[in-house]
């Protein structure tokens, strides 16, 4: 009877001692992948390109970090828009839309997101300390072309970052592409791209991570939140196909906005560089966008 009575404690006990041990080992492993996707990703970029008429620039972040990036020339009266690229990429990935904007007369800043490209930084942020980079390089643009109304044009993390900031960006109008909603959806949708959709459970774990890791909490990494707060023309733009940020995602964000607003969703796309796949159609779509509303009073 002894041994009998013994044994349900004993595997209650080990039940318990597993579960522990895989919680551990969950946590272990959350940490050592959220430290690899919030490693920095600086690298050297390199000289503006010769087509483009301009000059190197750096100023000073709230985040901490000395951007670095790209003013390039445009006319007088022809406005000026500020370009924010994505997670894990540097201003030269905009280089595409910098070089169609400057050809229809506009000025143009491009610049690296702390902890990447030639912008120093600790850890990647998601839009966190990116959403102050984000409001330094507006408040330079307003500097280095006083008079002109001034567009935000942010893709991915760079949307979302101008989403984020606090207090809202001065400027006239944004385009947003593939924005996030929420950092939870975010997350969740890539863990299920990966793993599959059993995945989706370890959000909490890594979410969990933002506020002793980057010092901030999951509710404070809300775009859908501030999309509701700011006044300018908006245009969304959202991939079809996109798993990163779903279509139904995108048009919640478009949804919870205030007018004025506007949402395209490109026919066939993932989660990758619209301007490449669209062309044409995307230059015109942008320009018609940014002429409506940086220079038509």
């Amino acid at each position: 009877m002894q041994g009998s009575t013994r044994s349900p404690k004993l595997r209650r006990r080990l039940i318990a001692a597993f579960a522990l041990t895989a919680l551990l080992a969950a946590l272990t492993v959350a940490w050592v992948v959220g430290s690899v996707l919030s490693a920095p990703v600086n690298q050297p970029v390199g000289a503006l390109p010769e087509d483009l008429q301009g000059r190197a620039v750096e100023f000073a972040s709230e985040s901490g970090a000395t951007i670095r990036g790209w003013l390039v020339e445009g006319r007088a009266g022809g406005g000026a828009v500020v370009l924010m690229h994505g997670l894990r990429s540097t201003r030269a990935s905009m280089v595409g839309r910098a070089r169609f904007l400057s050809r229809a007369g506009y000025t143009a800043l491009l610049f690296d997101f702390q902890a990447h490209g030639e912008s120093k930084g600790e850890r990647i942020t998601f839009g966190h300390l990116e959403s102050m980079d984000a409001r330094a390089a507006v408040r330079f643009m307003r500097a280095a072309a006083p008079g002109e109304r001034v567009g935000v044009f942010g893709v991915s993390m760079g949307g979302a970052a101008a989403l984020l900031s606090t207090p809202p960006l001065d400027a006239d109008a944004f385009v947003l592409e593939m924005v996030y909603p929420t950092i939870n959806e975010a997350i969740t949708n890539r863990l299920t791209m990966r793993f599959g959709d059993w995945a989706g459970a370890l959000t909490p774990i890594l979410s969990w991570q933002l506020k002793p890791r980057l010092g901030v909490s999951p509710e404070s990494m809300r775009p859908i939140d501030r999309a509701r707060q700011l006044g300018a023309p908006k245009l969304f733009i959202a991939g079809a196909q996109d798993r990163h940020t779903t279509l139904a995602e995108s048009r919640q964000l478009f949804e919870a906005a205030r007018e004025p607003k506007e949402f395209w969703p490109v026919e066939g796309a993932h989660h990758q560089d619209l301007h490449a796949l669209v062309g044409a159609d995307y230059e015109r779509r942008i320009l018609d966008f940014f002429e409506r509303n940086l220079r038509s009073q």
